[in-house]
């Protein structure tokens, strides 16, 4: 069974490429920050994806807390840090995927869940086997071990991944993780073989496939170039990409001056431009003024928690 491969991966955590050990089944914690069980700081409608998956009525977004990133620049820095969230149970979990199924979410978008894949992985199985039949998206950072992703062969149908940097300096300057661009290659190979051919369904909602997204940071349009040359070497027009200008600077990455600035319009252009020089056309850019906070949901518990809490395991917590 799948569960129990998953399973088997938290008894000195191997999920992600820290692989830092933490024996997580015990309440230790690993660089992620969070133990096994997964913590959800808010599952709402959400309207800010690309407009295959938000469509009209929203995609079911569920935010887990911890990250296995922590980029010094991440909008999402309360909830990647476990700063906020409720514990919830498989149970509960598996109702919240169907609750935004009844909202009439188009898709199920786990954001940020590689960590917390063993219950993940179980309460879809469960959702699946009760009546979810919707698309699950899989909304991740792009730092994932290809072993891990594995076990979702059958339960994700759409794979949203970054594509963060394919400079090794810059990885490990923003994302402490210098092996960043080798990771993210071994992931998109894998997510690219699952998928297949991207489809969509008459309103032009994605059923299956892959988007790329990859977010221009001030005064890193030659790496963002290399990407986008990655992406169209590696897979053409297999994959869609999103090119985001929406990059925000926030207090949090004060320590690192040459972020502390919006992307100039040249910035962006610059990038969207080599991607037309590229012949890329399955491509997603961002118009007018996206640099807003206001785009930050408020990871406040909403979709959380019910009148009836017997699945609910702890209060919301902050630190």
């Amino acid at each position: 069974m799948v569960r129990k491969a998953v399973q088997g991966m938290t008894e000195g955590c191997r999920l992600c490429p820290r692989e830092c050990g933490a024996d997580r089944a015990q309440g230790k914690t690993g660089y992620c920050r969070m133990p096994m069980e997964p913590h959800v700081a808010r599952a709402a409608l959400h309207e800010w994806e690309e407009p295959c998956l938000s469509g009209t009525r929203g995609s079911g977004a569920v935010f887990f807390s911890g990250c296995t990133l922590r980029c010094v620049f991440c909008q999402n820095h309360r909830i990647a840090e476990g700063a906020a969230g409720w514990k919830v149970s498989v149970g509960r979990l598996a109702e919240i995927f169907l609750e935004l199924q009844d909202q009439g979410a188009h898709n199920i978008n786990l954001v940020t869940a590689g960590h917390v894949l063993p219950s993940v992985v179980q309460a879809l199985e469960r959702a699946k086997r009760q009546r979810l039949s919707i698309p699950v998206v899989y909304n991740t950072g792009g730092y994932e071990k290809a072993d891990t992703l594995k076990r979702l062969e059958g339960l994700v149908d759409i794979w949203l991944p970054d594509c963060k940097y394919r400079s090794s300096r810059l990885a490990e300057r923003y994302s402490h993780a210098p092996d960043y661009p080798t990771r993210a290659e071994e992931a998109l190979k894998e997510m690219v073989r699952q998928a297949g051919t991207a489809v969509f369904d008459t309103e032009g909602i994605m059923q299956k496939g892959v988007i790329v997204r990859h977010l221009v940071l001030p005064g890193c349009t030659g790496d963002s170039k290399d990407v986008l040359e990655f992406l169209w070497d590696g897979w053409g027009d297999r994959i869609w990409v999103s090119i985001l200008s929406q990059y925000t600077p926030l207090p949090h990455a004060a320590a690192y001056p040459e972020l502390n600035r919006r992307i100039t319009p040249e910035e962006y252009e610059e990038v969207t431009g080599y991607a037309r020089f590229l012949g890329m056309t399955q491509v997603y850019v961002q118009e007018g003024d996206c640099a807003d906070g206001r785009f930050i949901p408020a990871f406040d518990g909403r979709g959380v928690v019910r009148a009836s809490t017997e699945n609910l395991q702890d209060p919301l917590i902050f630190s």
